[in-house]
């Protein structure tokens, strides 16, 4: 079997819809190839929170924050730790501070879709600076909205300008004369047809999803891959056509680079293997290994290095870490990552946001506590470490041990607040002085003193890929010698989010749903 279209996308996710969006206004017939159902169709951005690292934004200016391209791409180069070889990822970079308003947010605004007023201040750095403004836009109705816009848009051009081809897996490139002309797929039913084009798109994602391709390009400055490693993405996410791509060809780089997440439980009802749900951990939490004993020298605190947490835990001597805290913090600070655990944001239900940042996020509290058995509530210490210790029997957490660490951590919090010397404590306060994340980081009193307490089991979880197929601005595919494949782009997290690695070996975070409109948008407007 054969079929012809102007364009072919491999992947149905944010990148290659935005894509298509563009191709059939333009006057293109596109065919979409996917490996998943037509239910599952936006891919990981159905799932996802929303957030955004945008530059210069009316949100941004309301709260007094004057933030330009120089500065954020000044921000992006301190935390990226570019080599002198990334020479595209950091043409990437600039073209992604420098384009945030024209091709991410009046797009999103063009559809329909809005953010919410607050701007958050993510990834602040820690050892090198990272975020120096608050510059993180989370969407109202989280990124499912802006998938059901541009699947609405799209129901208008198919049968006829666009095709879909759902439950159909991509397993080789078609080569002719030095140039990719389409590739072989194979549907569900095994039936193996070729695909025909002009040009052909891979916005296929990454390979986070592929557990044992993870461990095997584990950064090597993080130690031993964790024998424990959640899925925070999705089986399909294998890194197929990173391999594909590369029989042809293209440059493959950075693959060790990746943006996992520190606070990863088991998923309560999964849809597949090792899924897991990631958290977004408390500020005021206390971090501590698998016998009780804080993690450090530096205390871990989220908001700041979300790779250095990862690398630090990647090192202990076992697989898990508990985050110890109390229903007051809990409440206040805990929140889950993507729109499942967020119907709030998700179904844009404004009453039910206001009141939980008022009153508190009981709901989130009580669902953690009836679905997970990593999420443990108890009265006091000593309950609490008994029921720590059944849930991992061979790796006992000491009640001496534990009682040291919260006692370390309370005494001073006793004192007066001159006599505060915790490094813990001066980031906690450090961002109480953003309204935005004051209202969501409880002001430091004794653990002990506010029970019920809580311990929770995490694991470390996959989440982004942040190297990938090599792209020029124009989103072609590059080969060893750094010369476009003639018909082959690659966008989105396939491509690192442009170049191959835009991000460096790390993200200011928001990076990855911008990035994946950045370059579809980029790549449409080249062909």
């Amino acid at each position: 079997m054969q079929q012809q279209a102007d364009i072919i996308i491999v992947g149905a996710g944010i990148a290659g819809l935005v894509c298509a969006l563009d191709l059939l206004k333009a006057g293109k017939s596109v065919l979409i190839i996917d490996a998943q159902s037509r239910e599952k169709v936006g891919g990981l951005a159905c799932s996802a929170f929303g957030g955004m690292t945008l530059i210069g934004t009316p949100e941004q200016k309301a709260k007094g924050i004057r933030d330009t391209p120089e500065i954020a791409y000044k921000d992006w180069c301190s935390f990226a730790s570019f080599d002198e070889n990334d020479i595209w990822p950091r043409a990437w970079a600039k073209h992604y501070v420098e384009h945030s308003i024209t091709d991410i947010y009046e797009y999103i605004h063009a559809l329909n879709v809005k953010f919410l007023p607050a701007v958050n201040w993510v990834e602040r750095g820690l050892y090198v600076p990272g975020n120096s403004l608050p510059r993180y836009h989370i969407l109202w109705g989280a990124s499912l909205r802006l998938i059901n816009q541009l699947v609405e848009q799209l129901n208008d051009f198919e049968g006829k300008q666009l095709q879909y081809c759902f439950n159909t897996k991509v397993e080789k490139l078609i080569e002719s004369n030095e140039s990719v002309i389409g590739c072989i797929a194979k549907h569900d039913s095994q039936v193996e047809t070729e695909y025909y084009t002009d040009n052909l798109i891979i916005a296929s994602g990454g390979f986070t999803g592929n557990l044992p391709m993870v461990k095997q390009v584990w950064p090597e400055d993080w130690g031993e891959p964790p024998k424990i490693l959640l899925n925070g993405c999705h089986p399909g996410n294998d890194g197929k056509m990173h391999r594909c791509s590369e029989q042809v060809g293209a440059k493959i780089t950075h693959l060790s680079h990746m943006y996992p997440y520190a606070a990863g439980i088991p998923h309560p009802s999964p849809d597949f293997d090792h899924q897991g749900l990631s958290l977004i951990p408390c500020k005021s939490a206390l971090w501590v290994d698998h016998t009780g004993a804080r993690i450090g020298p530096e205390p871990l605190v989220t908001g700041f290095d979300t790779n250095h947490m990862c690398r630090q835990i990647s090192r202990l001597q076992l697989p898990h870490t508990w985050q110890l805290l109390n229903w007051r913090i809990a409440i206040k600070e805990l929140a889950v990552s993507g729109c499942e655990y967020n119907p709030a944001i998700r179904d844009r239900k404004l009453f039910t946001l206001l009141k939980g940042f008022l009153l508190g996020n009981h709901s989130l509290l009580r669902r953690l506590m009836i679905e997970s058995d990593h999420f443990i509530v108890a009265d006091n210490l000593d309950q609490l470490v008994k029921k720590m210790n059944q849930l991992t029997p061979d790796y006992y957490v000491t009640y001496k041990s534990l009682a040291e660490t919260i006692s370390c951590y309370d005494e001073p919090i006793k004192r007066s607040r001159k006599f505060w010397n915790d490094d813990q404590i001066r980031r906690i306060m450090h961002s109480r002085s953003w309204l935005t994340d004051r209202l969501r980081t409880c002001y430091p009193k004794p653990m002990l003193d506010n029970p019920p307490l809580i311990a929770i089991k995490l694991n470390l979880i996959t989440r982004k890929s942040l190297g990938g197929i090599k792209t020029d601005l124009s989103c072609r595919v590059l080969n060893n010698q750094d010369e476009p494949i003639k018909g082959l782009y690659a966008i989105g997290e396939a491509a690192g989010f442009g170049g191959g690695g835009a991000s460096g070996k790390n993200s200011l975070e928001g990076t990855f749903l911008s990035g994946c409109i950045l370059t579809a948008r980029q790549a449409s407007r080249s062909i």
